[in-house]
Order: C-alpha cells, then structure tokens, then sequence
C-alpha cells in the first residue's frame, strides 16, 4: 500500500508508564489464531458443514462477515466464540437511526445468545478506506449498537468494534514515526474514545503480502514470511532501537505508536484479517502455494508462541486468518479468489507445517511437508549444501548412488531435494532446518517419484528409515566430509574440490 510521508514522531515513554501500559494490555488477553468465513462460493457449504470443518480443525473464534441466521443457530451450543458483523451496506441506516440499531441487535444478537457465544460485533469493514460516504455515521453506529447492548445487559459480554486498514497509518516505518492519516482525526479521535471508554480493542487488517507487493523489491520476500533472518538484515528502528524481524509486527507496532501520538497507550490490538494467497496470474508469481502455506503456518506459530511485538513482547495479538474458504465468485484477480485454506469440499488448499503451534487447525500432516532445493539456486552452492548433508549432516544418502531408487533424475536439484527432506525429517522439522544457506525451501508438494519415495512420504516403500545407523560416523567418512554417491565426471570433480574445502574447514574448528 502506498505510505504518505509526515511529520516525525519520537516518543518515549516512561518505564513506569511502560509496564502500566502493558498491564492494560495484556488484561485478560489469551492469544488465539481465529479464520474468517467468507461466502462468496459457488459451492458453499452448508451451516452445519462449515461448523463440522470448524469442529475438526479445532478452530474455536471465527469472525462472520454478516449475522447470518443460519450460521449463526448451527454454530449454537458449539462454545465456538464468534465475531458477527454490520455489513457496510447497513451502516448508514444503523449510524442514522437508533432504533435501527436496537432492532439489529434485537433481531442478530439476542435472539441467538447466549446459545451462539457472540464475543464481538464488527461495525462495517475498513469504512474508513473505502466507503468514506460512511465515515461521519460510523462512531455514531458504534455508539447505538452499543448502547442497545447496555439495554440488554450485554455490554460486558461482547465489545463493538470496526476493523480498520492497515493504509490508515502512514509513515509506517520505522513504527515509532508512525500516525494516522491526519484527515481521519474527526473520526479517530472520538473512534478511540469509545473503544478506551467501552473497554474494547483496534480492529486492524494487516496484510504483508501487499506491502510486499508494493514496495518494488525494498521488502525482502523472506521479511514478509516470518521467515528466520541473520540480525544484520532486521530491520531496526533508529528511534527505540527495536529491532523487527517480519513485516506483521512492524505494522501492528506501528498502529500502537500511531494510537499513542494521539495519546491512547491502552488500547489493544486484534488482526481481524491476515493471510496471503495460493494463487495469483503472472503478475503475481509470489502468490503461491508454498508461500501461502509458509506465511499461515508462520503467523500462527508466531501467535500462539505469545511471542508479541517488540514495542509489546509477550503480549497476545489475536488474529483471524483470512479466510477458511476460497472465493471463487469474488470479483478481480486471481489472487483475490485463492486466499483460503479449504476448498468448498473441506479439503485443504495446503497441509500447513504446525509442528509445535498446538491443536488449531489439524490439517497438519507434518509428513506432508517437504524440504526441497530451489529450482533457479546457484548449482555450485546447491552441490556444496548436498556435499555437506550427505556429509556432517550425517543424512543417509544410499539412496542416491547409482542403481538405487533415488539416482534418477541424475541431477543436483533432485538429488539434493531428497538430501535435503532427509536431514529436514531427521531434525524433527525445526525452524531453520530447510534452509541449507538460502537453497531450500519448504513445499507441500510431493516430490517423490517413481520408486524413489522421500522421507516426508512415510518411507512408503521402504526406501528410507530414519535411522542414526545409517548416517555416516566420524570414523568412516573422515570427520563426516566425505560424500557417499557419485554423479558424472564434471559434478564428481566440482563435488571434490567443495567437499575438500569445507572438510578442511571443517576440520580446523575441531582442532581449535
């Protein structure tokens, strides 16, 4: 998204002030990973088949783009915590009309609670940004749904809130210069009043895959991602000298800063829509599959660790994934119809690797995840990362030699692909352990063929066994440097040349 540049703000708050700032936030905050359930399906599914899906992959808060009444009585007597929403079609009549807003609420919240467990009402969706028409009525809609919950006794049972854009903050980096657009103030300044005053939190629609789309190449794609990067390549804020080591905290943090330029340090914050596409056209060859599934599996590690921001460590970011459904009938481009993790049958676009994140979302079959070589990788270093987990990385790589299941396609590529998913499985999957020093990626697609199975397949014909008895020793492979397969003349020979190195490398550290 485009970033206005503005005044630069540099604020320091006292430590006093810090930790009563962090207090309110982190008050009865539990971190939880939510999906939104979008409808724009040409197949879809039944209530009581999207409350099944919810049920299998134990996901507990979703947040509903309407009030559907269907929805809403099969999702009762479920404890699944739901966030219902004020279409931005009735907001003008809500926010001009207060016996509107009751009859809405008499008609979408009490005749379905406490049975359906409503948490939260979501007034319009980045009305701000892009109905702006609205934009005058949209606290007073707040403030009349609101007070039709304090009518009913609700209004501590379930907060009023409106999901905002992430565009709405501009300078957003470094964070600490961060503030809203100051056009926005007339409505920002009585929209934060309410929520401090009502107890209620900044919805905020963080979306990296568009900032890294828009940036022109000066967001790295691994920032985007969450994936792990050396700390001279994080990005510091010269200001607070925080250092952010993924664009998703980096916006969260700067919406904080942007509330406290406007003197509101204890509002918290809710993700009410993250994701990245499966699929997009030429113009989109980042929305992939592997991208998809390494973002989503990323966030919702990074969620459920309680891992916070760096303005706000350890304090829970709540955040629903967008969204649980593929769109198929959504207008525009191809990505916008491929942000779902399920297609309309249930099944999954993607088996996320979760190895760790807990029991939300158990489309994880970690021995469907896949540590491959990247296709367009400098083939010396691809040979050298292969040399090394045949090598130190005591992978069994029988395999490979020639007359084994694995020896074709005689390439570096495949040969590595499988190298490297073996000492990936062997490493229990850890963060870092698909990486091989930039080479590898990690994929949901099966690269087993023919007879040759790889290790994330199950070891289905045997071909390999997680075994530490096969992984060469230090005593037979000359301090683990030496490589067990062979490849024609000109890779035998570059192959020598690499393993020399690193093993005199190698063998230097352990003498010293």
């Amino acid at each position: 998204m485009r970033r206005e540049m503005g005044l630069l703000l540099h604020y320091f708050p006292l430590v006093l002030l810090s930790l009563l700032v962090a207090s309110a936030l982190s008050l009865n905050e539990e971190a939880f990973v939510g999906v939104n359930i979008g409808t724009d399906v040409s197949d879809m599914p039944s209530p009581s088949k999207v409350v099944a899906l919810l049920k299998a992959q134990q996901i507990r808060h979703v947040r509903l783009f309407d009030a559907d009444q269907a929805m809403l009585l099969a999702l009762a007597n479920t404890g699944i915590r739901v966030t219902v929403s004020v279409p931005n079609d009735q907001l003008l009549g809500i926010g001009q009309s207060n016996s509107t807003a009751a009859n809405w609420v008499s008609r979408n919240i009490l005749t379905h609670f406490p049975a359906t467990n409503i948490t939260a009402i979501a007034i319009g969706s980045e009305v701000l940004t892009t109905l702006p028409n609205a934009a005058p009525v949209l606290v007073s809609a707040m403030r009349f749904i609101y007070s039709a919950l304090v009518a009913a006794n609700l209004d501590s049972k379930i907060k009023v809130s409106t999901p905002h854009s992430s565009s709405i903050v501009l300078d957003s980096f470094p964070p600490s210069q961060a503030f809203f657009n100051r056009s926005l103030d007339p409505v920002m300044v009585p929209l934060l009043k309410f929520l401090q005053s009502t107890g209620s939190y900044l919805m905020l629609n963080v979306y990296p895959y568009y900032d890294y789309m828009k940036s022109n190449g000066v967001i790295p794609l691994d920032y985007a991602l969450f994936r792990p990067l050396p700390p001279n390549k994080e990005a510091v804020d010269a200001n607070t000298l925080l250092h952010y080591t993924n664009v998703f905290d980096a916006v969260v943090d700067a919406a904080y800063f942007s509330m406290s330029y406007l003197n509101f340090t204890n509002i918290p914050i809710i993700v009410t829509e993250s994701g990245w596409p499966s699929k997009g056209d030429s113009s989109e060859p980042d929305a992939s599959l592997d991208n998809a599934n390494t973002y989503n599996s990323n966030l919702i590690r990074h969620v459920l660790n309680n891992t916070g921001t760096p303005k706000h460590p350890g304090i829970a970011i709540r955040t629903y994934i967008y969204e649980l459904y593929n769109e198929d009938l959504r207008p525009g481009s191809i990505s916008e119809k491929n942000w779902g993790l399920f297609d309309s049958s249930g099944m999954p676009v993607y088996t996320m690797h979760l190895t760790g994140s807990g029991t939300v979302l158990a489309n994880d079959t970690t021995n469907q995840t896949y540590c491959v070589a990247k296709e367009n990788a400098e083939k010396k270093m691809v040979q050298a990362a292969l040399d090394w987990a045949c090598g130190p990385g005591k992978v069994d790589c029988t395999p490979l030699l020639q007359g084994n299941p694995c020896y074709e396609p005689n390439t570096v590529i495949a040969h590595a692909s499988y190298a490297f998913d073996a000492y990936y499985r062997k490493m229990g999957m850890a963060d870092g352990t698909c990486d091989f020093n930039g080479v590898a990626t990690v994929s949901t697609t099966d690269p087993s063929n023919g007879s040759c199975i790889y290790p994330g397949s199950g070891g289905r014909n045997g071909t390999f066994t997680n075994n530490s008895s096969h992984a060469p020793s230090s005593d037979s492979t000359a301090s683990g440097c030496h490589s067990q397969y062979s490849h024609d003349v000109r890779t035998f020979l570059s192959s020598l040349i690499v393993g020399l190195v690193l093993c005199s490398l190698h063998c230097s550290l352990l003498v010293t």
